[in-house]
């Protein structure tokens, strides 16, 4: 597709909307002619700062619009099965907020309509455009870090609490997106989490992800009842470390530092030497990660190339998140994230565990997801 600008209507301007409608407004291809919500008052006020856009309350408007190209959804997740579909099966390519639908049959029905229309549909997985989280990927792509041997990610806040999702539902998505970018697929979920404040809505949670295929462990923290906002990635591994921090004007830090074993001269002799090296903050693109975001969506639109944050990426996403939540059902037993076509979820006996890892169960489980492809990496 090529020629005049394509023309995106934005469905949503409640919390995150606007942040698109901005965003957009940059994109040299590509503008945003018509937004769409069932608020007035919402409306009013992006029409007062965007006063070159057509305003509705009803989708119908957008459906029947053959002017419009794509749509971008930003609205409450329970509505994006049914606003996605129906915009592809107008023809429309569609955008939608992370994450993708609220369950993994959802997003397999989206992926089908998708294939079937022959439209694109795109998550918005927006940290994937991270310039550091790409300039970390990138490290683990050339080995400069060497074998991963774990990472820890903390993703915490004061607030909000929200009532149509739990933390795990609503940050979860994001670090899970990041691990997914640079490892593919985890092997299991093991979580623990509790209700701190509002009964039945975990605010708290420790999620733990195996990779059987990588030897590697990652813990997840997310918290909405943190006294300060935290957003830091530690990887360790056997060549180099890395500190990632979202809110730090160095975001990334890569660390010469580890633990090597040597030789002993002599019985009992302590056989571990620890490397203390130099620390580089490596320079990194200004550009933001929204704006990338909607220009890769874009051009997949124009080229027909799958987008790095795929609908495929966003499918693995929520399958993580019901693994997640479904280890917390069964008393924090691992879970497999992906099961073989045809079987169910192994869940095992939390009792049967290891009191301390549960290390032998952990290892059945990765052996039956190493007996599927379940890494679907994107460039």
């Amino acid at each position: 597709m090529t020629g005049s600008p394509l023309e995106l209507a934005l469905v949503g301007v409640g919390y995150w909307g606007p942040n698109l409608l901005r965003a957009a407004a940059d994109l040299e291809d590509a503008e945003v002619t018509v937004v769409c919500d069932i608020s007035a008052q919402a409306l009013a006020a992006q029409g007062r700062r965007h006063p070159y856009v057509r305003l509705t309350q009803r989708l119908e408007d957008v459906l029947g619009d053959d002017s419009i190209d794509a749509v971008l959804v930003a609205t409450p997740v329970q509505t994006h099965h049914e606003i996605a579909q129906r915009c592809m099966r107008a023809g429309k390519h569609v955008f939608v907020e992370k994450p993708i639908a609220n369950t993994s049959e959802d997003c397999r029905d989206l992926i089908s309509c998708s294939v079937e229309r022959g439209v694109i549909l795109m998550p918005g997985h927006v940290f994937l455009y991270s310039p550091a989280v790409v300039a970390i990927k990138k490290l683990l792509d050339d080995g400069v870090l060497g074998d991963i041997y774990f990472v820890t990610s903390t993703r915490v806040n004061l607030g909000i609490h929200r009532s149509d999702s739990s933390v795990i539902q609503d940050l979860a998505p994001h670090d899970f997106s990041i691990l997914h970018y640079w490892f593919g697929l985890p092997t299991f979920a093991r979580s623990i989490a509790r209700d701190s404040v509002v009964p039945g809505l975990w605010d708290v949670a420790f999620i733990d992800l195996g990779y059987a295929t990588l030897g590697t462990l990652a813990r997840v923290e997310l918290s909405w009842l943190a006294p300060t906002k935290l957003r830091r990635t530690v990887l360790a591994g056997s060549k180099a470390m890395v500190v990632y921090d979202d809110t730090s004007s160095e975001q990334v830090r890569i660390f010469d530092r580890g633990a090597e074993l040597v030789e002993p001269h002599n019985f009992g002799e302590h056989r571990m030497t620890y490397r203390l090296g130099d620390v580089l903050s490596p320079h990194l693109d200004a550009e933001e990660p929204l704006r990338l975001e909607l220009a890769d969506f874009v051009a997949s639109i124009r080229t027909g190339a799958q987008p790095r944050s795929h609908m495929h990426l966003g499918l693995d996403i929520v399958r993580m998140v019901e693994a997640a939540e479904l280890s917390l059902v069964h008393n924090g037993a691992p879970v497999q994230v992906i099961a073989p076509d045809g079987e169910r979820r192994r869940v095992p006996d939390r009792r049967s565990l290891d009191r301390v890892s549960g290390i032998n169960e952990l290892s059945r489980l990765g052996e039956d997801a190493a007996a599927i492809n379940i890494s679907r990496t994107a460039g």
